[in-house]
């Protein structure tokens, strides 16, 4: 197909993309729909592409421009939904039990499609464009899993950008971040075991319980007494589970959760502290502790050159009301930051309005108003940084 033969993309096809993947979520590895309908609008619209890619659902686009020889970039969407029931009573809610996009992906994924399109009825920029549909983003690494197969190697491109709603942002503001944007994620699941005992004689047994409420007190301690003032750090317990008695002392007690900061110095000091104060806590109420820890992911830090370019670019345009350059990064994590590690880059947050529910709220929708935002900002992107200059970028 030819780039005049591309058919236009307007308001209502956006609309219409992003709520069809709304209704239909898929959750990590298994955005087989999702990918089946990216790859459909790739094709009406003559970009190559291969599919198959991030454990069997990911695809990445090419498209090269009219202007000739130039650098490669890649533009990242995430695809994935999540393990949320939408309470939301809108005609395009989730059609999956258990399951919806409460963080916006749909939408990310319809700017890029809707990008790609623009660009590929009129490629007036040098080089190639790498159009990123990543799974699994949500804690399963998909961005990692792509990166270890090849993404890189296979599609090679000299820097790598991606974008995300942002809740509490008015639409029509962005934020850009010099470097810190999002923290490094670990999990834990431990598990205390012990003897049980009949709740009116603890002394018969060991209190799971009391050795379990007495360490998510003492962990704490980690970030408010071990960490640094100066240094980020944030340790939630998020799940406690025992017990099914009224009088009963349960023989195990399981605690989930998460440790989150920026430095991996520190990051690496406190998942050995971490240990360190299971082990201690288990031996003084005499109980085996089975302690799984995961490094998830990395901290997402962007490129300052690259920031700033992504910061130009949004200040000219018309739709973009204020470019905020001073924001605190987010707790939150990415797993964009495993492509960051690769390639330098950027990952911008553009206004998913002041009213807007918060990510992972079943109560949350995409603003429909930032999704032509969205396509606007990667095409100008792309035609800034592709733009036919000997030293871009």
């Amino acid at each position: 197909m030819t780039a005049n033969a591309v058919p236009p993309i307007d308001a209502e096809t956006l609309l219409e993309w992003r709520h069809d993947f709304h209704r239909h979520p898929e959750t990590a590895f298994e955005e087989h729909r999702t990918s089946r309908r990216i790859v459909e609008i790739l094709e009406q619209a003559g970009l190559p592409f291969v599919s198959g890619l991030g454990g069997g659902t990911g695809i990445v686009a090419t498209l090269q421009g009219r202007l000739g020889d130039g650098p490669s970039i890649g533009l990242r969407a995430d695809i994935d939904a999540l393990d949320v029931t939408e309470l939301n009573d809108v005609g395009h809610a989730s059609r999956v039990p258990g399951k919806m996009h409460a963080c916006g992906h749909d939408g990310h994924t319809t700017m890029l499609l809707g990008a790609a399109c623009r660009l590929a009825r009129q490629p007036d920029f040098a080089g190639h464009v790498r159009f990123i549909f990543q799974p699994a983003e949500e804690s399963e690494g998909g961005g990692r899993v792509m990166v270890e197969e090849g993404l890189f190697e296979r599609f090679p491109m000299e820097a790598v950008y991606g974008v995300h709603n942002w809740p509490g942002l008015p639409v029509g503001e962005a934020a850009v971040h010099d470097s810190a944007v999002m923290a490094a994620f670990d999990v834990f699941t431990l598990k205390l075991r012990g003897n049980g005992c009949h709740a009116a004689m603890p002394h018969l047994g060991c209190d799971t319980i009391l050795a379990a409420c007495q360490l998510v007190n003492q962990l704490q301690g980690l970030i408010s007494r071990e960490t640094p003032a100066h240094q980020t750090a944030v340790l939630s317990v998020t799940q406690f589970h025992a017990g099914d008695a009224f009088n009963v002392i349960p023989e195990g007690v399981e605690l989930r959760g998460t440790l989150r900061c920026f430095d991996e110095t520190l990051r690496q000091r406190l998942a050995q502290r971490f240990r360190d104060a299971v082990e201690a806590q288990a031996r003084f109420h005499d109980l085996e502790a089975d302690l799984d820890y995961q490094p998830r992911y990395p901290a997402t830090f962007n490129t300052p050159e690259h920031a700033q370019r992504c910061a130009t670019v949004l200040e000219a345009m018309p739709e973009i009301t204020r470019v905020h350059r001073d924001l605190p990064p987010s707790m939150a994590s990415e797993d964009f930051a495993f492509m960051l590690n690769e390639r330098p880059g950027a990952y911008i947050w553009l206004g998913n309005g002041e009213r807007s529910a918060a990510l992972h709220n079943p109560h949350y929708d995409f603003d429909d108003r930032l999704t032509p935002l969205g396509v606007d900002y990667w095409v100008q992107l792309v035609r800034t940084l592709l733009a036919h200059h000997p030293d871009t970028p």
